[in-house]
C-alpha cells in the first residue's frame, strides 16, 4: 500500500509540476505577445504623429482668406499681423516635420514673449479654430486666427505689440487625423526689419503621451 501511495503522490506532483511549467510558458507567451502589441501600437502612433515647426525661409508663400474676405500672405517663415477695422488678423507659416497629418485644433496668444518656465494653459482654455486646417507630413501650411472682440484683453495686447514692434508668443494646439496625440507647440513671433515678423518654434508638449523632456 505504501508503494501505491508513493506512486500516487509522485504522479500528482508530476501533474502539478507539468501544469506549473505550462502556466509559466503561457504567462511568458502572453507577456511577450502584449509587449509585441505595445511595440506595434507605438510604431503605428509614430507613423501618425505630427510635429509643427516654423516654415523655412525658402518655403513658398502661403495665402489664406478669412470668412469676412480679409486676406493674409506669409512668405517663408514669416508671421503676419494685420489690423483692419478694429480686428487683428494673425497668420503664421508652419511646416509639419512629423510623420502624420497635423490637424490644428486651437490657439493661445501671449501679448509678451514668454520663456520656458511658463507652462501652457489648459487645452480647454485655447481658442478653438473656426475651420479645420490640415497640414500633411513634410508639407507647409498657414495657421490663421483673428481677435475681434474689443473687450478681449488679447486684442489690445497684440495691437500694442504690433505698434511697438515687440515680440510675443503663440501656442498652437493640434492633433493627428484621428484627434489623438494632442500636441502644443510654442512659437516666438519676433519683429524683423521695419515691417516683417518671423515665427520660430521653441517648445513642444505632448499631452497624451510622454514628452521629449
Amino acid at each position: 500500500m505504501k508503494l501505491v501511495a508513493d506512486w500516487a503522490t509522485i504522479s500528482s506532483l508530476a501533474t502539478a509540476g507539468g501544469t506549473l511549467v505550462l502556466a509559466g510558458a503561457t504567462f511568458t507567451a502572453v507577456r511577450s505577445s502584449n509587449r509585441s502589441a505595445r511595440i506595434a501600437e507605438q510604431a503605428l502612433q509614430e507613423q501618425r504623429r505630427p510635429v509643427l515647426v516654423n516654415a523655412r525661409l525658402e518655403d513658398p508663400a502661403q495665402k489664406v482668406m478669412f470668412l469676412d474676405g480679409h486676406w493674409l500672405r506669409a512668405e517663408g517663415s514669416q508671421a503676419v499681423i494685420n489690423e483692419d477695422g478694429g480686428v487683428v488678423y494673425l497668420g503664421l507659416a508652419v511646416r509639419n516635420v512629423g510623420a502624420g497629418i497635423a490637424v490644428l485644433q486651437g490657439w493661445h496668444i501671449w501679448p509678451d514673449l514668454v520663456t520656458a518656465d511658463v507652462g501652457h494653459v489648459p487645452p480647454e482654455d485655447f481658442r478653438r479654430q473656426i475651420r479645420d486646417i490640415y497640414i500633411g507630413p513634410g508639407d507647409v501650411g498657414i495657421w490663421q486666427g483673428a481677435l475681434r472682440d474689443r473687450d478681449d484683453d488679447a486684442l489690445g495686447g497684440i495691437a500694442a505689440a504690433r505698434a511697438d514692434r515687440r515680440p510675443f508668443s503663440l501656442d498652437l494646439l493640434y492633433s493627428d487625423q484621428l484627434g489623438g496625440q494632442r500636441t502644443i507647440s510654442r512659437f516666438a513671433v519676433t519683429p524683423a526689419g521695419e515691417d516683417r515678423w518671423l515665427g520660430s518654434a521653441g517648445l513642444h508638449w505632448n499631452l497624451d503621451t510622454a514628452g521629449p523632456r
